[in-house]
Order: structure tokens, then sequence, then C-alpha cells
């Protein structure tokens, strides 16, 4: 991208693996919007009740790739494109690689089908970097002790399993625009990695927010 626009940084994983807490500090080292699917409009709040509420109504594999991507297109309209636009940078707690992951590995539904889908829902507007936060599953089951499980996390080992595998397939089949981090570090380190990659993608001026 060029000029004044922003960057759109968004960041992946299973549950547990950091996502939210890695998004709040690269967002506040930038200067930059932090944000998050399922959920981040008033239509993607009610839709993540549908999608997510554990005592909910059951959701038709299908109908749940139709809803993220509804989810997505109006977050899309409404949040990240306006601030690319206004020059400022974005930082998103998942985006369009969790279709493909959980859907797609997840549940089985045709790639090429999802990939068509998230392009149009999203008007084709890509991250300029994906970072994968790369937990074993049982680390990150152990993670989320303590709390309600929503729908996705109440889900069966061997789905979350497969999840994390399609994870690394994306990564590994788009190495120029993803960054693969242990997620095993501490917070600290998770971080340094990750503002390494955002430093890298900013060329020779550097991130908005310095190297603080």
């Amino acid at each position: 991208m060029t000029g004044t626009r922003g960057r759109l940084v968004a960041l992946e994983g299973i549950d547990g693996c950091g996502k939210s807490t890695q998004a709040r500090i690269l967002a506040e080292r930038l200067g930059a919007e932090v944000t998050f699917e399922p959920g981040a409009t008033p239509l993607g709040a009610a839709l993540r009740r549908l999608l997510l509420a554990p005592d909910g109504s059951a959701v038709a594999e299908r109908a749940e790739a139709l809803l993220m991507a509804a989810d997505r297109a109006q977050h899309v309209a409404e949040v990240i494109e306006p601030t690319l636009a206004s020059g400022r940078w974005v930082v998103t707690d998942r985006y369009s690689a969790s279709t493909l992951a959980y859907q797609g590995f997840g549940r089985g539904l045709d790639l090429d089908d999802l990939r068509s889908l998230v392009t149009w829902a999203t008007g084709g507007l890509r991250p300029d970097l994906t970072v994968l936060l790369d937990l074993p599953v049982a680390v990150a089951a152990g993670r989320r002790h303590g709390g309600t499980a929503d729908r996705m996390e109440a889900e069966a080992v061997d789905f979350h399993q497969r999840v994390a595998d399609g994870f690394r397939s994306l990564a590994d089949a788009d190495d120029d625009r993803w960054l693969v981090v242990d997620a095993t570090g501490t917070v600290d380190d998770i971080a340094a990695s990750i503002w390494g990659a955002v430093e890298a993608l900013s060329g020779p001026d550097g991130p908005p927010g310095g190297s603080r």
C-alpha cells in the first residue's frame, strides 16, 4: 500500500493462543485501531450471539460460514476500511484466515468456495501481515479453563487440532504475508517477535508509534 493509507495486521490462531493480548499490545504501540471478529459492530454483536452462544440453536456448517462472512463484510465496511482510508493502521484479532481454518479445515467445507466467499465479503481486502500465534492444542485448552466455553471453544479436541493444522498450512502456503510465532513463549518475547515483523513491513520510515 502507498501514500497515507494505513496497514492491516491480523492476528490468528486457535482459541487460547493469546491473540487478544498481543493485539492490544501491538495496537497500543502503533497507535492503531484495535478490533476483533466476530462482533465488533452492532450487527456483528448480534451475529456473534447467534454463532457462539453455548446454549443457542444449532448452526449448520454452511450457515456458520455465511454468518461469519456477514460479520466480516460489516466489519470491513464500518470499521476496517474507513480507518485504513484515514491513514491509521488496524490490528484485528481474527480475520479471513479464521474462516478458512475453522469452517474449511475444521468443518470440512470446500476451501476454494470459502476463499471466494471471503474475497467477496471483504471486497478483496487482505492483511498486509498475518501473525499466527502457534500453540499446541492441549496448552491452549489449559489456558481456557475457568470460564464458560462458547460453542466453538466447546468443540472436540480433534476439531481444534484440525484448525491448528489448518492455520499452519495456510501460513506455509503464503509465507511472504505470514509470520508464525511460537506462542509458548512469554508475552514480552511474543510481542518482540511481532514488532520485528511490523518494523520490516513498514519500510525505512518505520511504523507509526516509533520504537517505544
